[in-house]
């Protein structure tokens, strides 16, 4: 069991999956606020169940959503500029 992590990978990493990042990040969040919304009603059952966490894990879904939207709308922006601007020279060396 020594050798299990030793070395280097035996095959390259995949290329990273594209597609609608910030269409999937904002129907995952827009689906965690409705589930909230619609949980928020029957509050009261749940918490006698003992299943208001259900309610709570909804709301904090929706609010790293927003985070989540917030980050990969500025991914991409960032990409797009790093598409659409030339690669700058390396500034010269201190000498």
């Amino acid at each position: 069991m020594a050798g299990l992590f030793s070395g280097s990978p035996k095959h390259e990493a995949p290329e990273p999956l594209e597609g609608p990042v910030v269409a999937t990040v904002v129907g995952g969040t827009v689906l965690w606020f409705v589930l909230f919304l619609v949980q928020l009603p029957f509050y009261g059952w749940f918490d006698d169940h003992g299943h208001a966490w259900w309610v709570w894990t909804c709301l904090a879904g929706g609010g790293l959503g927003l985070i989540g939207i917030w980050y990969v709308r500025r991914r991409e922006a960032a990409l797009e500029r790093a598409h659409v601007l030339p690669p700058q020279d390396p500034a010269p060396p201190l000498v």
